[in-house]
């Protein structure tokens, strides 16, 4: 299954090390934050990705453009003809197409610029900037099962987030993106999308978690996977250092590979 990872915005809340580069290529243990969710995607055999670049997307294309590189042992000769051999190759088996969907362009914009790369099927999508050990194979089941347009997974972190209202069936009846702080559902991104997603989305100035999700869930055709377990998005240089901290000490739990 494709997945589809919004990577495109300019990160003003962790400004600290944004204004160098796209917050999706922070690091946590010297590898991109990004790097991590595809690890973790492809740790379920989601090997194909979709990134949606904007902000200083060129970082992001120099990254894979040069990654084998980085990954492998390599001799270079200068004694015959400039010779490069790469002696072991622990480079990803992924295919990762980057587009460049603008620099200003709106989370919805952002899908809907990539729906000609989607292959008219059900798809994987999540922002750059959130990790979890959401189970991903439960998640797609969950989603197949109720035959809907879109399935978000719920999550619990407190407030500071848009709120969604879950009834006993799992429907979600009503998306309300940051207006409230009591601690309820929230959008932990890691969703699941059929492709009559972008039916809903108009256009470059489309806030995909506004008018689309608000649309889909009054016409009973968004469904919330409830996760209870760990889910931490990376908005601050805090959630960046406490990230690091998991990962440095061996307890991050998004580490399944």
């Amino acid at each position: 299954m494709q997945v589809v990872i919004l990577a495109g915005g300019f990160g003003t809340r962790i400004s600290e090390e944004s204004h160098l580069i796209p917050k999706p290529m922070i690091e946590i243990g010297e590898k991109p934050i990004l790097w991590h969710i595809m690890k973790y995607y492809a740790a379920f055999g989601h090997t194909e990705f979709i990134i949606c670049c904007g902000y200083k997307q060129y970082v992001i294309k120099e990254f894979f453009a040069d990654y084998y590189l980085h990954m492998s042992d390599i001799t270079f000769d200068f004694t015959n003809e400039n010779k490069m051999i790469v002696h072991n190759n622990y480079s990803e088996p992924w295919k990762v197409t980057l587009i460049d969907t603008g620099l200003t362009t709106m989370t919805g914009g952002r899908i809907k610029r990539v729906e000609k790369y989607i292959n008219n099927e059900t798809f994987m999508m999540t922002y750059g900037d959130g990790l979890s050990n959401v189970n991903l194979n439960e998640l797609v089941n969950f989603h197949k099962s109720y035959h809907k347009i879109a399935t978000v997974t719920a999550i619990q972190p407190g407030s500071r987030f848009g709120m969604m209202d879950i009834d006993d069936d799992e429907n979600i009846s009503n998306f309300k993106e940051k207006d409230i702080e009591d601690g309820g559902w929230i959008n932990g991104g890691f969703m699941v999308l059929n492709s009559e997603i972008f039916k809903y989305i108009d256009g470059d100035d489309c806030i995909f978690e506004r008018q689309p999700m608000e649309h889909m869930a009054v016409n009973g055709e968004l469904k919330a996977y409830k996760h209870s377990g760990f889910w931490q998005c990376m908005d601050t240089l805090r959630d960046k250092e406490y990230l690091s901290s998991l990962w440095k000490n061996n307890q991050a739990p998004w580490k399944v590979w």
